[in-house]
């Protein structure tokens, strides 16, 4: 074991602030990893104020890791010292059952070893759970360590990790690409990545936004056409014209406006996380043959080939980088949508000691 800085909330209510804990030691197949950038997640924010069940504290959260190969076991061989390593939001899984064998590791049955606030077999303490990207270094099985680019930059390819291979994932499984006419909807952390990625995929691409201030932002990121949702008659307008949407909305809203979109076999597939349960009507689906899909994070083949798409075309996320200090209010900024469209923490900024 050895002891490790970083910053955790010891409380649903608590705001987040240094803490030491225990990492395990460099096992065989391990890879021992510096931090240097963490990016920040609305997942983050709902893990540590146990907003989806209840979370283990201290809870040290970041799934959007970036740094470089402190060290690696005596069985690793894909990593070097000083490479440019990634980790996102998982650190394990059973490896054997259907799921893991395609290279789904996401969608493991026994459910994967999350990057924090998931039971840790491995845990330096016998019942002792994950810790997250918020920190000084992390240890890291090697199967689920992954290869950046060294021609991105560094603290804007943190996002890719989750933002990133969250959008990315559903538009490769439904192979868009040249000749699609592509919805996104929304425009914040996952959104804005949708849109470069499906402008660099060769899809024809219409942003969804309610914000009109938004409008401009989107054509600056490659989208063809903005539409703005509120607007009842451009909406009408835009019916059965899509043969893939994607909604990356996490606030309540009503996806039957989206799903009238699209055309006879189109589908639409949710990467946001609405709090209540949605109602879908049936005549939507049924009528022209459409169909309503979700979606989770990618594999990590399939995020590893995200990341090497990444490096052929210099796609980063868009972000605002912050101190480690920073961070509770950070976090009120999240929950206003007041960031384009990421915050980034530099983890140079974590103090020498708790």
């Amino acid at each position: 074991m050895f002891t490790c800085l970083g910053y955790a909330a010891q409380s649903a209510s608590a705001p987040l602030a240094p803490i030491t804990f225990q990492r395990r030691a460099c096992g065989p197949k391990d890879v021992q990893i510096d931090i240097t950038y963490c990016g920040v997640c609305h997942s983050d924010i709902h893990t540590v104020r146990s907003e989806w069940g209840p979370s283990a504290y201290p809870c040290v959260p970041g799934h959007e890791i970036i740094g470089r190969v402190a060290r690696t076991g005596s069985d690793v061989t894909r990593f070097k010292e000083g490479d440019l390593v990634g980790v996102g939001c998982m650190v394990n899984s059973c490896r054997h059952c259907e799921s893991c064998e395609a290279g789904l590791e996401q969608y493991c049955d026994a459910l994967p070893t999350w990057t924090y606030n998931s039971p840790d077999p491995v845990a330096p303490v016998e019942g002792g759970h994950t810790y997250g990207g918020y920190s000084r270094s992390i240890v890291v099985d090697d199967h689920f360590v992954l290869r950046v680019p060294e021609n991105l930059d560094p603290a804007a390819a943190a996002p890719l990790l989750c933002a990133g291979i969250t959008t990315w994932s559903p538009l490769a499984h439904w192979k868009v690409g040249p000749g699609h006419k592509v919805g996104i909807v929304g425009l914040g952390g996952l959104g804005h990545m949708a849109v470069k990625f499906a402008v660099a995929l060769g899809a024809e691409v219409t942003l969804f936004t309610t914000s009109p201030s938004k409008v401009e932002d989107g054509k600056r990121l490659g989208a063809h056409r903005v539409v703005i949702s509120r607007d009842a008659e451009a909406m009408k307008a835009e019916a059965n014209r899509f043969d893939f949407i994607l909604d990356a909305v996490s606030a309540d809203h009503d996806v039957n406006e989206y799903l009238g979109l699209l055309r006879q076999d189109g589908h639409m597939v949710l990467v946001g996380l609405p709090e209540k349960p949605m109602s879908v009507g049936a005549f939507a689906l049924v009528g022209k043959r459409r169909s309503l899909a979700g979606s989770a994070i990618g594999g990590i083949q399939e995020t590893q080939e995200m990341l090497d798409f990444c490096g052929k075309h210099n796609i980063t996320s868009d972000i605002e980088m912050i101190d480690i200090n920073q961070i509770n209010h950070a976090y009120d900024r999240v929950l206003r949508s007041d960031v384009k469209y990421r915050f980034v923490i530099d983890m140079a900024s974590l103090p020498a000691t708790a």
